[in-house]
């Protein structure tokens, strides 16, 4: 694994950073999350996007999910030499299961000159009153939201810190596609960052 990787507050940036917060198990990164990440950084007020990558809960065991730092070292290749983005192994140290609310009181007192918010897909905003002091969420950091296929915002009771970019493309690819069609043995090199998928090949991860 790359010596490379290094949690982001081992060294943190004292300058003023409105920096967007990307929650995924991200099992693999794909071209998708980084379309996404690229549109957020071009088209919104954010000046830099963290990929968090979710810890294994060890309540919740799943046979597909990686390790970690495998799937940190993923991230970690897929945004090397793109300033705008980082890969951040934060919860992995936080007590589990991991709680947004406490992930960004932790990051606010490391980085108390950034200003955090979180980026969601529509189809977890629906959900977004079921998190764990969603209001401090909402009051404190803010949200930027990411429009799913399908969505439709006359639906969701909106906040002034809620925002939804709603010229981000649509993208319907998954991770779970990804690892599907490794198993069957098809092509997947245009569906990855170049140095994500030569990581997967050495590694041979999702082939069994």
């Amino acid at each position: 694994m790359s010596n490379l990787v290094e949690d982001i507050l081992s060294s943190p940036v004292k300058i003023s950073l409105k920096v967007g917060l990307y929650f995924g198990s991200y099992n693999p990164i794909h071209i998708g999350h980084l379309t996404i990440a690229n549109y957020m950084v071009e088209y919104t007020d954010i000046d830099q996007l963290w990929f968090v990558v979710s810890p294994q809960n060890p309540h919740k065991k799943k046979m597909n999910l990686l390790d970690d730092y495998q799937r940190l070292e993923m991230v970690h290749r897929a945004v090397e030499g793109d300033d705008r983005l980082r890969a951040s192994n934060i919860e992995f140290s936080l007590p589990k299961p991991s709680y947004t609310v406490d992930t960004l009181a932790y990051l606010k007192d490391q980085h108390p000159n950034h200003h955090f918010v979180i980026l969601m897909g529509s189809d977890n905003l629906e959900n977004f009153h079921r998190w764990k002091n969603y209001e401090t969420i909402v009051e404190n950091f803010g949200v930027i939201v990411y429009p799913r296929p399908g969505f439709d915002k006359s639906k969701v009771q909106f906040h002034e810190n809620i925002t939804v970019a709603e010229g981000a493309p649509l993208m319907e690819i998954s991770s779970s596609f990804i690892r599907q069609a490794i198993q069957g043995g098809k092509d997947v090199r245009h569906f990855l960052p170049q140095k994500t998928g030569e990581y997967l090949e050495e590694m041979n991860f999702y082939k069994k």
